[in-house]
Formats: structure tokens, sequence, C-alpha cells
């Protein structure tokens, strides 16, 4: 069990768990989930960590097929004071895995060593469960959206390029 299964267990949470076969090579985690468990990539989300300007870590959850909008996600964590930041980039490897307590290629949003705010992207909403990471690399949650922000405290917000 991952601290990520744990969480959705603790939480009772309606999840469901799917693993794969993580191949060493797949140039991408998320896509290769995607493939493997036959779902649309629009589906299947990634967790990204961000450094703000006022080194303080955030989360971003967004589709695999998409890329992190930075300006986007800066000004998502400001609204409602959620976190006061001006500017944001990709967090030190070393720092995301110290935090969340996962390799890379395996960072859940569920069941991270220390809570950081998150924001998951609004196309999160047009599905009525999307697929995370369990926590290890092969191994996805599927849940509803809705959940996982109430779980997380996490606010929805449009935080990829168009």
């Amino acid at each position: 069990m991952t601290p990520a299964i744990n969480l959705a267990k603790q939480r009772g949470l309606d999840y469901r768990l799917h693993e794969y076969i993580h191949d060493s090579n797949a140039a991408s985690f998320g896509l290769e989930a995607a493939e493997k468990l036959g779902v649309d990539v629009t589906q299947v989300f990634k967790t990204l960590v961000v450094l703000t300007d006022t080194d303080v870590l955030a989360v971003a959850i967004l589709p695999v097929d998409k890329t992190l909008n930075f300006k986007k996600m800066a000004k998502a964590l400001s609204v409602n004071k959620m976190l006061a930041c001006k500017k944001v980039q990709m967090a030190d490897p070393k720092q995301v895995e110290r935090s969340t307590g996962y390799v890379l290629g395996g960072v859940s949003p569920l069941g991270q060593k220390k809570r950081l705010p998150t924001v998951i992207d609004e196309s999160a909403q047009t599905h009525s469960t999307i697929y995370v990471s369990g926590g290890r690399r092969g191994l996805e949650i599927e849940l509803p959206p809705a959940q996982l922000a109430t779980t997380l405290t996490a606010r929805f917000a449009s935080i990829t390029d168009d």
C-alpha cells in the first residue's frame, strides 16, 4: 500500500486502482499510463510540483497531454489569497521527492508527506472520474475530481496552455 491508497481508504473515497507494468524506457509516465490502461489522455492527470517566487511549494494537477502555464498557475494560487505569488517555476526534483515522499513519475497528489497548496485544472470537472498516480510508477487511482479537490482542499482553475 502507498500513502495515496491509505488516504483514499481512510477518507472513504470512491476510488478504483489500476495497475500496469511500467516500461522504464517510456518517454512520458502519464502518456504511458493512458495507453496501457486504454483511457483517453484527457482523463489521465499528472501531478507537478512548482516553486513560487516566495519559496513555497505548490501542486498542479493537469491532463498528461497538456503543458502547465506558469502565469496561470501563479494567478490561480493568488486568487482568494490561497498563496501570494507572482511567478512559479518547476521545483527541483530532489525537493519534490523530499516534500512529497514520492519518486518522480510516481508523485501522487494524495498522501504527500507535506500538504501543499493545490490547483486542479478545470478540465477535470468535465469527467465523472479522473486518473492520478497511486504513488508509484505503474499504479493509478481513478476517482471523482470533486472528491480529489475536497480531500486536498484544492481549487479548480485553468492552468494549462490553450
